[in-house]
């Protein structure tokens, strides 16, 4: 009987021991939620490029546009959004020609954080965020 009791007392530990190293138990990502929008240049679909948000110490979240200037963001698997929190955001909209030309398709300064301007704080999922920017005093490409 002994014995028995032994073994019920240390396979209750094991149970109790793995339960308890469960609970709380993740991946270690951030609180993640699905984000989608788009991006409006003068009030147009911007239709070609990528935007990218990043909160402070994570992963950034990327999405291409496409002809209405739609995006769906990543971060770690397609299409999962992006991290809770406040972002900077960088758009980057040009497109290599030939040799060294290249063709914006908005004003460089949306393609780097540091210069964009651009912040947007992510609490909840959505599917309509816009993100609007301007061509502003430079006049946009033919």
């Amino acid at each position: 009987m002994r014995g028995n009791e032994l073994t019920r007392s240390v396979l209750n530990l094991a149970i109790l021991a793995a339960v308890t190293s469960c609970v709380g138990c993740d991946d270690g990502k951030p609180a993640i939620v699905p984000v989608s929008g788009q991006v409006l240049i003068d009030g147009n679909p911007l239709d070609f490029g990528f935007i990218r948000f990043a909160a402070p110490n994570t992963r950034p979240a990327m999405g291409r546009l496409d002809s209405d200037g739609r995006f769906t963001l990543t971060c770690y698997k397609e299409g999962d959004g992006a991290v809770v929190g406040n972002h900077r955001v960088a758009v980057m909209a040009h497109e290599p020609l030939s040799g060294e030309q290249i063709k914006w398709h908005a004003p460089k300064k949306y393609s780097n954080y540091a210069t964009s301007g651009l912040t947007q704080e992510i609490t909840k999922p959505t599917d309509s965020l816009v993100i609007n920017l301007t061509w502003g005093d430079e006049k946009p490409p033919k």
